[in-house]
């Protein structure tokens, strides 16, 4: 059964249907998003906002666990929110803790570690297992929404894609973490946060202060991608188009989508896990009321030039910086007409790694992740395959501490 929706309190209405039309739907919640920066009235900035509130209240406080807010501006002036669980909630016991560094995917932010039950949770596993745990949140994001002269209004603000999270942002919080604790950090990806830490790994960036990596989902090729909705979105050139309409803030959270969402969600006989199957793949270990959880505090914005640089992978199978699409540009950015890559190849064969993904993931899928771990090398590289996952599985589901997390703290445990 078709589903059909009409976006109201827009200066134009969208009409869309299935997945092509939640796409358009997404773009309409952008175009929104555009139209009320341009006319704030008398709101408040976005920035002010978080800057009101922060993660440790919302979400870490109120289980009883010991969290700190901190910041880190990247050297092109982002200021990033962290946020520090030092240890669980059996309390501080003696013994050095070994600092572990969590980061989230695409259209997400920190709260990512934080959305399942307290013996669920990634983040607050971790804690209660001895180890000094650091959340970040990337540029654009709720909470990091900040910057030394730009401000989220700013066109300029959003001129920027992964290859900037991982020149910047992830250097910026690997140096903070490393000067807090003294030591090297476990760190762990998932989706997005994969990508950049095998992209800033493979120019020798960060090496010398990481212990060991865990990939959750990763993601370096992604020419095979199966999900209708990516694949729909980079053949049809919508980030580009948003571009071209000069909307720089990609921003899925437009409160007509999420009035929407959760109105489905609340009808009868609706599973609302499924609403994420078109994007993700058929997760296998959702429940309805993590989905719900989820809706509360995502999705978050991404640029838009981010977006269109997922879409060039998506449709050449490469692992390459942005392509400007001008021969000139691209010569004053890299020295080269055309952007050059990322060599898997060259990530150091001594660093630990885990690489964790799933059958049924459309994002992460299976043909994509063996084109990655042919580039791979090393007697520390351990590979944990699950049938019936899913990309979001890997952070929500409802056995995934049984079939992610332990084996990934046993093998932290290693290094």
């Amino acid at each position: 059964m078709a589903l059909s929706v009409f976006v109201v309190d827009l200066a134009f209405p969208c009409i869309a249907w299935n997945s092509i039309g939640f796409v358009s739907l997404i773009i309409c919640s952008a175009i929104a998003s555009r139209r009320t920066q341009l006319f704030p009235g008398n709101a408040k900035p976005r920035a002010s906002f978080a800057a009101a509130d922060g993660i440790c209240s919302a979400m870490v406080e109120s289980q009883n666990y010991p969290c700190t807010e901190h910041k880190v501006t990247t050297q092109d002036g982002y200021i990033l929110s962290l946020q520090n669980i030092p240890y669980g909630r059996s309390g501080e016991k003696s013994g050095e803790r070994q600092p572990v560094l969590l980061q989230h995917g695409l259209l997400m932010d920190a709260i990512t570690w934080l959305l399942s039950p307290l013996d669920q949770s990634l983040a607050l596993l971790l804690a209660d297992n001895g180890f000094d745990v650091w959340l970040v949140s990337t540029r654009g994001t709720k909470y990091s929404l900040g910057h030394t002269s730009l401000s989220p209004d700013d066109d300029e603000f959003w001129n920027w894609s992964w290859d900037e999270l991982a020149a910047y942002d992830l250097p910026a919080t690997f140096e903070y973490v490393y000067g807090q604790t003294g030591q090297k950090l476990h760190y762990v990806g998932h989706s997005l946060g994969t990508l950049i830490g095998l992209a800033a790994f493979s120019e020798g960036q960060l090496v010398n202060m990481l212990r060991s990596a865990a990939m959750l989902c990763p993601i370096a090729y992604l020419g095979q991608v199966t999900s209708p909705l990516a694949r729909t979105g980079a053949e049809n050139l919508l980030a580009e188009a948003l571009y071209w309409l000069d909307i720089h803030e990609f921003s899925p959270k437009g409160e007509a989508v999420i009035n929407l969402l959760s109105h489905i969600c609340q009808q009868k006989g609706v599973d609302c896990t499924h609403l994420l199957t078109s994007f993700t793949g058929k997760n296998c270990c959702l429940n309805s009321s993590i989905v719900s959880v989820f809706l509360q505090h995502e999705p978050q914005s991404t640029s838009t030039k981010n977006m269109i640089h997922i879409a060039q992978m998506i449709r050449q199978g490469t692992i390459n910086k942005y392509d400007y699409g001008d021969e000139k540009e691209n010569m004053e950015h890299y020295g080269t007409p055309t952007p050059p890559s990322y060599n898997m190849n060259n990530i150091p064969n001594n660093i630990p790694l885990f690489l964790a993904y799933g059958g049924a993931d459309a994002l992460s899928v299976t043909g994509d992740v063996k084109l990655l771990l042919q580039n791979l090398e090393g007697d520390k590289l351990v590979v944990e395959y699950q049938e019936d996952y899913a990309h979001a599985d890997y952070v929500m589901g409802v056995n995934a501490r049984q079939v992610v997390y332990d084996p990934m703290m046993s093998f932290f445990g290693l290094h």
